[in-house]
């Protein structure tokens, strides 16, 4: 595969790149994840993050195959992913603006229902249309191969998924008159030859950044209503309490004088 491209100092993230397969009708999305993932690691230790190493493997293959899957896709959508495992039990979340390159989530292990098989969900947001909603089930706790069964599902397609070394990862997918037995048969060692073997043609360069865009505003923006209609219900005897960001996990103290003020201004 051609390698990519390091990032300019005034493109801050991790470039993906797309090429067609010409002959073969594939798109293909690759990227070199290290920089992203230093990003959500160095998220985690300024929130006081702790995630078990086996979710958090989890969790890593799930940002590849969602970072791939939002470079392949117009720069108008809003992307989300809720992966939910049974086994161990817990749901990954992803979310991905394409219109800044932008993508955040997190692990959650509390309150994770019970349910018969693996679910993986998928929202999608285009402008202003209505949002489109797919549910697929899967098995197993690879995030890649249920990124693979979302594809054959919901988007009919069928889809590739692959990590070679140095955590670089690839994504090949199925376009009209597609060569799917080709398609079916690659293993990493075919992928990685990719650019000795076929003919690539590069579609597009993207810059994905890890950013949630929260702050403290946001989170009083979220417990305004609770703290109009049952203040005590929210702080107790307390004169503060902590918010986790739904999207991304960060930790914000949230204290009942800056709550009181904040709704008295909203009126």
């Amino acid at each position: 595969m051609p390698e990519t491209v390091p990032p300019n100092p005034a493109d801050a993230g991790t470039e993906a790149r797309t090429y067609f397969l010409r002959r073969r009708n594939v798109l293909v999305a690759r990227a070199r994840l290290a920089d992203l993932y230093v990003d959500y690691y160095l998220h985690a230790a300024d929130h006081g993050l702790k995630v078990a190493p086996e979710h958090d493997a989890i969790f890593k293959r799930a940002l590849a195959a969602f970072t791939l899957h939002c470079v392949s896709r117009p720069w108008t959508e809003l992307l989300a992913w809720t992966i939910n495992f049974q086994s161990p039990r817990l749901n990954v979340f992803l979310v991905g603006d394409n219109g800044t390159g932008a993508i955040t989530g997190r692990v959650f292990t509390e309150n994770v229902r019970e349910l018969p098989e693996n679910v993986f969900y998928s929202d999608a947001v285009r402008g202003a249309e209505p949002k489109r909603r797919s549910a697929v089930n899967f098995t197993g706790a690879d995030s890649l191969a249920a990124a693979e069964r979302f594809y054959a599902q919901s988007e009919q397609r069928l889809a590739r998924l692959f990590e070679l070394p140095d955590e670089d990862f690839v994504m090949l997918v199925e376009h009209p008159d597609c060569d799917r037995a080709w398609l079916e048969s690659l293993d990493a060692a075919a992928v990685a030859q990719l650019d000795q073997t076929e003919e690539l043609t590069l579609l597009e360069r993207r810059i994905q950044r890890w950013h949630c865009g929260c702050n403290e505003r946001r989170m009083l923006e979220v417990l305004a209503p609770t703290m109009k209609q049952d203040p005590e219900g929210l702080f107790g005897p307390e004169p503060k309490i902590e918010i986790r960001c739904p999207r991304c996990s960060a930790r914000y103290t949230i204290t009942r004088e800056a709550l009181e003020a904040f709704v008295a201004e909203k009126g």
